[in-house]
C-alpha cells in the first residue's frame, strides 16, 4: 500500500450509562453547541451518527484544544445512545465504538445499567470517560454557561464545592470498587492507567468543553495507529438497524469504520440463515437541515468513506440482521467475502443445549451479551435469534422439558400480533426488557417461585414426621378408636397417617389417627408444644398402648427421603429434629433405610 492511500479516519465515539442519566441531552448539547459555534455545515448529520470536525471541536473547547495538536479529523458519535447500541455494534472481533462516555447524574451515583455498560466497556477494553452529569443541579450552584468545567469549578462557593465533591468521590469510589483506577480528569497524569471522571451539566454546556477536549486527547494519544485506514480499499461496517424505507424497501443503517462504499457495488451482509449477496442501488445520506417533506429528507451521495454513518438501499436485505457486518466485495473473489462474513459470524455464536430457554434480542451484539449474561447465571439456552418475536419462537419454547424452560427472554424486541394470540393460548411464559440484567434476574425469580410452588405441594402430599406422648390419666375412650389425651414432643401430626411405637428400634405401626381436637374442636393438624386429644383406629389402651408411652407418625420410607434430601429447609426446625429421631432409630437396624 503507497503512503498516499492512507489517510486517519475518525474515532467513533458510543454514549452510555442509566437511563435517565442525561445520555441523550450530553449528545444534543454537543450536537447544539457545534452547529451554533460553527456555520451550519460544520457539523454533519449522518445516518445514526453525527460528525464533529476538529475545527468545530476547537471552538467549542476554547483553549483546551488546539488545532495544532492534532491530526485526527475530529470525532463520529453515534446517535442511538446507550451500552444497548454498544455492546451491539461490534466491527472485527471488537466493539464499533473505539472509545466511550459514561453518563453517571452525579446525584444518582452507580446504578444497574452503569454496572451493566462498565462491565461490557471492561470486557472490549474500550477506553472511556466519566461524564458526571448534572453538576449544575448542585445545591448553590452558580452556572456558566458553555464553559470548561475547572474555572466554573473554582468559582463556586465552598459549600457548593463541597456538596459535588462528595458525590463525585462517590462515583470515584464506586469505580475503584469495580476494579477501574480513576480521579477528577485535571488530576489524571496517566490516561492509560487511571480513568478520568469529568463533572459537567448537558443542560448548561458545562465541561462540555472538556468532555470533547478528553476524547482528542485519548483518541491521539492511543488510538493513531488503529485510525490508519486505507481509504480507497473496499468498504467495512456495521448494520446499526434494518429498516423499511418508502420507496425503497428494507434498507441498512449503517456505520462504515473501514474503506470507501461506492454506489453499485457488490456487498456481502451478514443474514438471518446465510449471508446476503446483493448489489448497493443507492446511498443515501440526511439532507443537509434536512427538509421536513418527507420525501426528500435523504439525499443519494455516490459514495462514502470511513468513518460515516449511511444508509443502504439494495435488494433482498428482508433477512439482514441488526449488529451484522457489511463488506464490499470489489476486486475479490466473492466466495471468500462470503467466508469472511461468516467467521465473523461465527465469533458471536451463541451456544446451544438440548434443553434451555429460547432468547431473541434485537442485534447480534445485544444476543451475545444476553448469552454471557446466562452463561453466568447457568442458564441454559435452546435457541437464540435476532428478531421479534414469532410463532415458531412460542412453538419452540412449548416443547420444553422442563417448565422452567417454557420460557422466552426477549431483549428490546417486540411481538408479533400473530405470536400475541398463541402465547396466550400456551403455556409458554414470555420475559422482555431492555436492560439485560433485569430479564434475568425476573427470569430468575420466575425459577425460584415455581420451585417454591412446586415444593409446596409436594409438602402437602408428603406424611410429615412427629413424636408424641400419651399424657397420664388422659385416657377417654379404651378402643374403637381409642382416645387419649397427647402432648407433641417434635414435628407436625396430621389427620389420615399411621401411627407407629418403636420397639428395639423396629417400628410397630398400632393404628390409623383418624381425629384431632383442640379445646373440643376439630382440627386438621397440630403442632409441637401442643396439648391435644387424638383417636387412633386399631389399638386398645392397656395392650398395643398404654398411658406415657412415645408414639411416631409413621414415615413411607420414600417420604422420609425426600424430606431429608429434598426439603430440609422448606420443614421448621422441631420437624428436623423429628425426622433425624426417626431415621436414627430405622438405620441402627438398617443403616441405608431412607437414603
Amino acid at each position: 500500500m503507497s503512503d498516499h492511500d492512507t489517510s486517519l479516519r475518525t474515532p467513533i465515539v458510543a454514549v452510555l450509562g442509566h437511563v435517565d442519566h442525561g445520555k441523550t441531552s450530553l449528545l444534543d448539547k454537543i450536537r447544539g453547541s457545534a452547529v451554533s459555534e460553527g456555520e451550519a455545515g460544520a457539523i454533519t448529520q449522518h445516518i445514526g451518527a453525527t460528525a464533529v470536525p476538529l475545527e468545530t471541536i476547537a471552538d467549542m473547547a476554547g483553549d483546551l484544544v488546539k488545532v495544532e495538536d492534532f491530526d485526527l479529523p475530529g470525532l463520529l458519535f453515534i446517535d442511538t445512545p446507550g451500552h444497548h447500541s454498544f455492546s451491539t455494534l461490534r466491527s472485527r472481533g471488537g466493539a464499533l465504538a473505539d472509545i466511550a462516555i459514561l453518563v453517571v447524574d452525579v446525584n444518582d451515583g452507580f446504578q444497574p445499567q452503569t454496572e451493566e455498560a462498565l462491565d461490557i466497556l471492561q470486557r472490549t477494553g474500550t477506553p472511556f470517560v466519566v461524564a458526571a452529569n448534572k453538576a449544575d443541579t448542585t445545591p448553590g450552584w452558580n452556572p456558566n454557561e458553555n464553559s470548561p468545567i475547572k474555572p466554573s469549578y473554582d468559582a463556586q462557593s465552598d459549600t457548593a464545592r463541597q456538596r459535588l465533591d462528595e458525590n463525585l468521590y462517590e462515583i470515584i469510589g464506586q469505580l475503584s470498587d469495580d476494579g477501574f483506577s480513576a480521579d477528577l480528569y485535571w488530576r489524571v497524569q496517566n490516561f492509560q492507567k487511571n480513568i478520568g471522571v469529568v463533572p459537567c451539566s448537558a443542560l448548561t454546556g458545562e465541561g462540555v468543553p472538556d468532555i470533547l477536549a478528553v476524547l482528542m486527547g485519548l483518541s491521539q494519544r492511543f488510538m493513531k495507529a488503529e485510525m490508519e485506514i486505507d481509504v480507497a480499499g473496499p468498504g467495512e461496517g456495521t448494520v446499526l438497524e434494518v429498516k423499511d424505507q418508502q420507496g425503497f424497501g428494507a434498507t441498512l443503517d449503517v456505520v462504515v469504520y473501514d474503506g470507501t462504499i461506492h454506489e453499485g457495488d457488490q456487498i456481502v451482509v451478514g443474514g438471518v440463515n446465510e449471508p446476503i449477496v446483493t448489489e448497493i442501488r443507492a446511498l443515501l445520506q440526511p439532507q443537509p437541515n434536512a427538509e421536513i417533506r418527507v420525501e426528500n429528507r435523504f439525499e443519494r451521495v455516490d459514495a462514502v468513506a470511513a468513518a460515516a454513518g449511511v444508509k443502504i438501499a439494495a435488494p433482498d436485505l428482508d433477512d439482514a440482521m441488526a449488529g451484522a457486518p457489511v463488506r464490499v466485495v470489489r476486486d475479490r473473489d466473492v466466495d471468500d467475502v462470503i467466508k469472511e462474513v461468516k467467521a465473523e459470524l461465527a465469533e458471536i455464536e451463541v451456544d446451544t443445549e438440548e434443553e434451555g430457554v429460547v432468547v431473541k434480542a434485537d442485534t447480534l451484539g445485544s444476543l451475545e451479551a444476553m448469552a454471557n449474561a446466562l452463561q453466568e447465571a447457568e442458564v441454559p439456552i435452546l435457541r437464540a435469534e435476532v428478531g421479534d418475536v414469532a410463532p415458531r419462537d412460542i412453538a419452540v419454547a412449548g416443547t420444553a422439558r422442563e417448565p422452567e424452560h417454557t420460557v422466552i427472554l426477549g431483549f428490546n424486541v417486540e411481538v408479533l400480533p400473530d405470536a400475541e394470540r398463541e402465547l396466550e393460548q400456551s403455556e409458554v411464559t414470555l420475559f422482555h426488557d431492555d436492560v439485560i440484567y433485569q430479564l434475568v434476574e425476573d427470569y430468575e425469580e420466575h425459577v425460584a417461585e415455581m420451585q417454591r410452588a412446586q415444593q409446596e405441594t409436594i409438602l402437602d402430599k408428603i406424611v410429615r414426621p412427629a413424636r408424641f406422648q400419651i399424657l397420664d390419666d388422659h385416657t377417654f375412650r379404651q378402643s374403637d378408636p381409642a382416645v387419649v389425651g397427647v402432648e407433641i414432643m417434635s414435628g407436625t401430626i396430621k389427620n389420615n397417617t399411621n401411627v407407629a411405637k418403636f420397639d428395639n428400634n423396629e417400628p410397630d405401626r398400632v393404628g390409623e389417627l383418624s381425629g384431632i381436637q383442640a379445646q373440643g374442636d376439630d382440627v386438621e393438624e397440630a403442632r409441637a408444644g401442643e396439648r391435644v386429644s387424638v383417636a387412633i383406629d386399631g389399638p386398645t389402651v392397656g395392650r398395643q398402648i398404654e398411658e406415657g408411652d412415645e408414639l411416631w407418625i409413621e414415615l413411607p420410607e420414600k417420604h422420609a427421603k425426600i424430606l431429608e434430601q429434598e426439603l430440609n429447609e422448606e420443614i421448621p426446625a422441631d420437624e428436623l429434629e423429628a425426622l433425624s429421631g426417626y431415621l436414627n432409630k430405622r438405620r441402627k437396624r438398617d443403616p441405608f433405610w431412607g437414603k
